[in-house]
């Protein structure tokens, strides 16, 4: 059984929750988000290994990337690599921004309401996944509404093979960075996130202590 079942987003081929084979995700909502490089976790959680079927080949298109993690890490600089292995890196896995209304209460109600949504947002989502994450309060994006964004735990960026010792870059940054996927956008046009899962769904990445990751590094 796959261990990231439990949190996992996509449907199984025979609709099976605990079967290990899932679709790719053919949402209509998402049909124009380039889905970056990543490795597959959630949290704290990977599969020991994995392996791509193709059971009906798209019309056109269908093509994705594959990169060796191993050459990833030889190619990177070392200087860029040492910052990010010394403070490590935690991604941002869901934005919730739902809450602008807050900023109509009075002011001295605010802060007790951001505390208590704070509070109960994270006590739910935590109940659903099997990993810790951290509700941080913010206004980036979506016209500076106030939003919660859920924060999972610091990792380091590059992993040593359980089997061979080698090392290798297990990071999504270019999947989960909000920087390279607005890069993106450029190429291949917005992504249109037309519903409210697919706006829950961004994400972002960070160093392991929160500090922004220049855009130079990016």
């Amino acid at each position: 059984l796959d261990p990231l079942h439990s949190v996992s987003a996509r449907p199984t081929v025979n609709g099976d929750k605990n079967s290990p084979v899932y679709e790719a995700v053919n949402k209509e909502s998402r049909k124009n988000f380039f889905i970056g490089m990543h490795n597959e976790f959630v949290g704290t959680r990977a599969p020991r290994a994995a392996a791509f079927v193709c059971f009906k080949a798209a019309e056109t298109g269908g093509e994705f990337l594959i990169a060796d993690g191993r050459q990833i890490f030889r190619d990177l600089k070392s200087d860029l690599v040492e910052r990010l292995y010394s403070r490590d890196i935690r991604y941002s896995v869901m934005e919730l921004p739902f809450f602008g209304w807050v900023d109509n209460l009075p002011d001295f109600a605010q802060p007790a309401a951001m505390g208590a949504l704070k509070g109960l947002v994270s006590a739910a989502i935590n109940a659903k996944v099997d990993f810790s994450v951290d509700m941080q309060w913010g206004e980036a994006g979506y016209d500076n509404t106030k939003m919660l964004q859920a924060r999972a735990p610091s990792q380091p960026p590059i992993l040593v093979h359980p089997v061979t010792g080698e090392p290798h870059w297990f990071c999504n940054v270019h999947s989960h960075s909000s920087k390279l996927r607005k890069d993106r956008e450029s190429i291949y046009g917005a992504e249109r996130f037309e519903d409210g899962a697919s706006q829950i769904n961004k994400s972002d990445m960070y160093y392991g202590d929160d500090g922004a990751i220049s855009d130079e590094d990016l």
